[in-house]
């Protein structure tokens, strides 16, 4: 059973509209979803078991939902929308975010370290993952529409599923949600080229921090080693047989590590 959500929308000091879908019942919890995704895809698997222990604050990031598109906008703005939502929440909270979510999640948590009681963060690409031919592939892709190509090029790039695999994502449901983000992901890969990703800026994150990563995963495509080597008080979990999307391919495993974590 799942309690049916509620969209909410924030509007910021700057005119932002920021959505979220609001559900649950238990101590507060914002996820941050990443590209390719929205607060309805990203999570869709774990929804039910979520509300189950926690009032769910799924956001739509920019571009996404009712949230405002800002055609050039770097993360520092995301992290913006994230502190924003955190405060408006008002008591401490639980944060979570996956891929670039993770690098919002991180900075909106700089914004408001007394609000966020616990942090999980699940693979935040590095900053140059996408090399610039392969970026210039995918705004060819974009130029001409041909999303399919931009997405399936983006996977295997990207997080570097294998392409045996990305045949099968692409004869499943999660293909679709894929295509109506790609627009609003290609602008996370531009802001994403641009950001000077710095670990020592997150030292200062005291509250206990769960870094999630899958044990197929490439780990040298993300930052979570560089984190780990300046937060004061974190834990690695690293989730066995997945990749980059445990949420959707093992939601329980995924459930129940983060609910451990956050609950215990």
């Amino acid at each position: 059973f799942v309690k049916e959500g509620v969209i909410e929308r924030l509007k910021l000091e700057d005119g932002t509209i920021l959505s979220y879908d609001r559900y649950g019942e238990g101590p507060p919890l914002v996820l941050v979803h990443g590209s390719m995704s929205d607060h309805q895809s990203a999570w869709e698997m774990v929804k039910g078991p979520l509300s189950q222990r926690f009032t769910v604050y799924a956001m739509d990031r920019r571009g996404r939902g009712q949230t405002t598109a800002t055609r050039e906008r770097g993360p520092e703005d995301e992290f913006a929308d994230v502190a924003a939502l955190i405060e408006v929440i008002g008591e401490p909270t639980f944060l979570m975010g996956h891929s670039y979510g993770a690098h919002c999640a991180m900075g909106g948590a700089v914004a408001q370290p007394s609000l966020v009681s616990k942090l999980v963060l699940y693979e935040p690409p590095r900053p140059d993952v996408l090399s610039a031919s392969v970026l210039a592939e995918l705004e060819e892709a974009a130029r001409r529409g041909d999303w399919d190509l931009f997405v399936r090029t983006f996977v295997i790039q990207g997080p570097k599923v294998p392409a045996h695999v990305v045949d099968a994502i692409q004869s499943s449901p999660f293909w679709a949600p894929m295509i109506a983000d790609a627009p609003a992901s290609l602008s996370d890969f531009r802001a994403l080229s641009r950001y000077e990703f710095e670990p020592a800026r997150f030292a200062a994150l005291t509250m206990p921090v769960l870094l999630l990563v899958g044990s197929e995963s490439s780990r040298d495509n993300y930052v979570t080693d560089a984190i780990a080597g300046v937060l004061p008080d974190h834990q690695i979990i690293e989730l066995q047989g997945q990749g980059h999307i445990a949420m959707a391919m093992a939601p329980d495993l995924f459930v129940d590590t983060v609910s451990r974590f956050l609950l215990g």
